[in-house]
């Protein structure tokens, strides 16, 4: 497993590089995409970016339980290089965490549906519609990888207590 970096480490507020498709191939980065995987899971995420695990590029995945079955996606969704762009003004307003800002949430407005271009995790050219929590899942991993935190934009933050008192 890797770890994952929280606030206030600096490195969560620095833009990712873009990462070539020679970078993406290469078994280190395949391997981190793995690794990235295991982790969301084991932290119980739907979502991971590289800068959480303190690489400073612009990679993230995102669970197969985020993914709406229309898109016949099999498996967890890797976004590399990702952008996106909103196809309504439509907006709405959720709560969100982060495994970054552990224990906080707070209400967050994003875009209701979005177009999304990237590349998979073998460097092919992907592009779909996304909409309600699909879209805000990869909005927030997106801004991870423009050094935003979700606590940037949430209003009515608040702070949950620890499950486990031993931790």
């Amino acid at each position: 497993m890797l770890n994952i970096i929280t606030v206030p480490t600096p490195s969560l507020r620095v833009r990712s590089q873009d990462i070539s498709r020679d970078s993406l191939l290469c078994d280190e980065t395949q391997q981190l995409i793995d690794d990235m995987i295991a982790t969301m899971y084991d932290d119980d995420g739907i979502g991971l970016a590289a800068p959480q695990v303190a690489q400073n590029t612009r990679i993230c995945v995102i669970g197969k339980e985020a993914i709406p079955k229309k898109h016949h996606i099999k498996g967890d969704l890797i976004l590399v290089n990702p952008q996106w762009e909103r196809i309504s003004k439509k907006t709405l307003w959720d709560v969100e965490g982060c495994l970054s800002v552990p224990r906080i949430f707070g209400k967050v407005k994003r875009h209701k549906e979005i177009e999304v271009q990237a590349w998979d995790r073998n460097g092919a050219p992907i592009s779909f519609d996304a909409n309600d929590f699909f879209a805000r899942v990869i909005q927030h991993e997106v801004d991870h990888l423009d050094g935003v935190l979700f606590i940037d934009k949430a209003k009515d933050i608040y702070e949950v207590e620890r499950k486990d008192s031993r931790l």
